[in-house]
């Protein structure tokens, strides 16, 4: 965790949005396969299920934005507790450009977008 990890090297996208050339590496962050996206289209490189949410912590949170706060916060704790993988993740970021691919509709309240503002933080 010695350097920082610039804003621009971590993107975010959904799975339903076409790959670019400019994505880098794809790594999916859900516990889950996307719903109705065929794995030869997704051009996923990494499937990283360890850095999702446990299925507990995702069927209490069920998307709804009045609990987002309290799921950072839990959601942070169970990163940490995989920390070999969240080490092997910002690997990759270090040798170049990676978008965390998540399936939720909303784009604000998502685990891709706390695992971000972690890698991001170095918390």
């Amino acid at each position: 965790m010695s350097e920082e990890i610039s804003n621009d090297k971590v993107k975010l996208k959904r799975a339903y949005e076409s790959p670019a050339a400019d994505d880098g590496l794809r790594v999916l962050v859900d516990r889950l396969w996307p719903r109705g996206v065929k794995k030869t289209e997704a051009a996923i490189d990494h499937w990283m299920k360890e850095l999702a949410p446990s299925t507990e912590l995702r069927k209490w949170f069920g998307h709804d934005p009045a609990r987002w706060q309290e799921f950072r916060r839990r959601y942070a704790a169970e990163i940490h507790e995989h920390r070999d993988d969240l080490d092997r993740l910002r690997g990759l970021i270090r040798e170049g450009t990676v978008t965390l691919v998540y399936s939720a509709h909303d784009e604000a309240h998502n685990d891709a977008v706390v695992l971000r503002e972690i890698l991001l933080t170095h918390r």
